[in-house]
């Protein structure tokens, strides 16, 4: 199995952190994307769009971040702990996996890429959006281990890296008490691994005082 990805890029943090807490063995491809490696041939063979990461597993070759974690569970995960086949808990781990894709996107993700890359984004429209995100999350997650409550899934692994890393977007975390529990919990899962830190955004904040 092998990785294409960028060691900062959260999308591919996803994969990574999804690989080992299912304990696969796999080759990582650091794509260097400020020197355009994700334009070349070689790329676009594997992603017409140019993007990270891109896993091929034998003579599958799949893109975007969501799509391979539920490749994962549904072909190494037999228990259906990650990716629960019950209707309405699989409704509801689809519906962060959109929430992933949107409002997380386009707001913690792209305020940090303003920071730490300098994308050519409204910052403040996307520290907007993840407040406004926050909000609505610390109210879901209030007494809960994980997204579905006691077991985690797909789902927390899809939302974490982008909000672990709020602050590197100067969103802070320190008003939200549940996501920072919760944020605890996904790292305490047997295999986690973390995403590197950057210098970008707030002063660093402690996972018990962000």
């Amino acid at each position: 199995m092998k990785l294409y990805g960028a060691t900062l890029s959260g999308h591919t943090h996803r994969v990574r952190l999804f690989l080992s807490l299912l304990n696969l063995p796999y080759e990582f491809v650091e794509i260097d994307m400020r020197a355009r490696q994700n334009r070349s041939p070689e790329h676009l063979a594997r992603n017409p769009f140019g993007e990270v990461p891109v896993l091929e597993d034998g003579d599958v070759t799949l893109a975007d971040s969501t799509a391979i974690l539920v490749y994962l569970a549904s072909r190494y995960d037999d228990s259906g702990r990650w990716l629960p086949r019950e209707p309405v808990a699989a409704a509801r781990v689809q519906q962060w996996l959109s929430t992933a894709s949107g409002k997380i996107a386009y707001g913690p993700c792209a305020a940090r890429l303003v920071t730490v890359f300098g994308a050519p984004l409204d910052h403040e429209r996307a520290k907007d959006i993840s407040t406004r995100l926050f909000d609505v999350l610390e109210r879901e997650l209030a007494g809960r281990r994980y997204v579905l409550g006691d077991h985690a899934s797909i789902a927390d692994i899809a939302a974490f890296s982008y909000i672990e890393h709020a602050p590197e977007g100067g969103v802070s975390l320190k008003p939200y008490p549940s996501i920072r529990n919760w944020l605890a919990n996904v790292r305490a899962l047997p295999g986690f691994v973390a995403m590197p830190a950057t210098q970008a955004g707030l002063a660093p904040e402690s996972p018990e005082a962000a």
